[in-house]
């Protein structure tokens, strides 16, 4: 006896079968597929919240730098730390070309 008699023996439509394979298949293909959507967008999250943290920060570092730049800050410091003073204009000098 044959395979080909025996299948046909069972009873068994070999177009269906193919069809339930290939249904089969497109639906594990479907929930991978979701899967790694949703892994990918889990990710995006946490690099987007990971981003606004750093955005955060860089806003601090520019309002802490621009305090420190201060130019009324840099004179203070100047004449704390320096000693240093504004020249009278007894003690400057004009130089023309």
């Amino acid at each position: 006896m044959s395979l080909f008699s025996r299948l046909e023996s069972l009873h068994l439509n070999i177009p269906l079968m193919i069809l339930v394979l290939c249904i089969i298949a497109s639906s594990v293909g479907v929930i991978y597929s979701k899967h790694l959507g949703r892994s990918e967008f889990v990710t995006l999250q946490k690099l987007e919240h990971e981003r606004d943290q750093l955005n955060d920060e860089w806003g601090r570092l520019l309002l802490e730098q621009s305090t420190w730049a201060n130019p009324g800050r840099v004179e203070q410091q100047a004449r704390l730390r320096l000693q240093m003073t504004v020249p009278s204009p007894d003690a400057t000098a004009l130089i023309q070309p």
